[in-house]
């Protein structure tokens, strides 16, 4: 019977429908609350305010190990979850900060109060951020993202859609601030760590899956990828970018996502 209702013409409106009623009563806070108003506000000044501009996606693969990020000094950035780690050796931060799983946040919820930078953070995890970390901290911009209702948004002051990655959630945030040229570096799209995909499970010794040994060190829970779904997730980035006349490739050295047009990272300096 329910392979019979999703093989219907109707199942995508019962879902949807489904999905809405299900969240409504969350959704006076997600659009009111004087937090997201604010964080409502930022987003429209950033609405394509960097129109023909270039900017880099930075991953976490292992792959930023034999890339020469300081070609990225004086670039637009995006940083995602505990890239971070990076900065000292970098010698700059990231321009923006994206983070939107619940795991991350929680754990590393005083790092990310501590950044002095634009951060992106998922209006589900607002409870780490109740109260001020330091003298300095202020409030990140929280977006309404969901796991349901797949789809690719061009402004990100409503619903977004996660795609089982941070990467996509930042790749519509790329899109919503005007950018025509995107880059990707360090979406290796590749994990030793094997197992169903988004089990919750925590870290017994060094993180092989990322640039950093203590990325997902011992004692960290963390969540297994769903590459599946963040490859659907990557191909609505592809056609959403190539509908908008807007250039999106993928620039990660050795890399084994194959959705988006290669770029040599060298040659693009």
């Amino acid at each position: 019977m329910l392979n019979q209702l999703k093989a219907s013409s109707l199942y995508p409106l019962l879902r949807d429908t489904y999905i809405t009623l299900r969240d409504l009563p969350q959704l006076p806070a997600a659009y009111l609350h004087p937090w997201r108003r604010e964080s409502i506000q930022r987003l429209a000044e950033l609405k394509d305010k960097h129109k023909g501009q270039r900017a880099f996606i930075i991953g976490n693969g292992p792959s930023l190990k034999n890339t020469d990020l300081s070609k990225l000094k004086g670039e637009i950035t995006f940083g995602m979850n505990r890239i971070y780690l990076m900065f000292p050796e970098l010698g700059f931060r990231t321009t923006y900060l994206s983070v939107v799983n619940d795991l991350v946040i929680e754990q590393t919820a005083a790092d990310l109060a501590s950044l002095d930078l634009p951060k992106f953070i998922c209006w589900r995890s607002r409870r780490f951020f109740q109260q001020p970390h330091s003298a300095s901290f202020s409030l990140p911009t929280f977006l309404h993202t969901t796991y349901d209702s797949p789809r690719f948004s061009s402004d990100v002051r409503g619903r977004v859609w996660e795609g089982a990655t941070v990467t996509y959630v930042t790749l519509q945030l790329a899109f919503h601030m005007g950018f025509s040229q995107v880059y990707l570096l360090g979406v290796d799209h590749n994990y030793e760590t094997k197992g169903k995909p988004n089990t919750t499970i925590t870290s017994q010794g060094d993180d092989p899956n990322h640039f950093h040994a203590a990325y997902f060190g011992k004692g960290f829970r963390w969540q297994l990828p769903d590459l599946e779904t963040s490859e659907m997730a990557y191909r609505m980035a592809r056609r959403a970018y190539e509908k908008a006349g807007r250039s999106l490739q993928d620039a990660t050295i050795a890399g084994k996502l194959t959705i988006f047009e290669k770029a040599n990272f060298n040659d693009l300096f």
